[in-house]
């Protein structure tokens, strides 16, 4: 779970590529840098990231079965709001207690 900043989206193949400023990591298995690439594996718009936008974000890290791709990725019913100070104070409660 973390906060990030839309950079850029680029269409690949049959997924959706954004560059996400990492602003706030809140709770994270995997080590996050200050800009990651997160992976959507569709290219409808679903979720609707929109570039600019600030967002909480709860993704999943994704390897392969030859674990030659290492990846976030944001599944279909994965977590996408726009960030807002309430969103904040909830995630951060929620992890005190998690």
């Amino acid at each position: 779970v973390f906060q990030g900043r839309i950079l850029a989206r680029r269409f690949l193949g049959q997924e959706t590529r954004y560059e996400v400023e990492v602003k706030t990591p809140y709770r994270h298995r995997f080590p996050l840098v200050a800009r990651e690439y997160l992976w959507v594996p569709n290219t409808c718009g679903c979720p609707p990231l929109r570039e600019g936008g600030e967002y909480l974000l709860m993704a999943r890290r994704h390897v392969n079965y030859e674990r030659t791709l290492n990846r976030i990725l944001l599944q279909d019913d994965g977590y996408a709001r726009p960030w807002t100070p309430r969103e904040d104070r909830l995630v951060r409660e929620a992890a005190r207690h998690c």
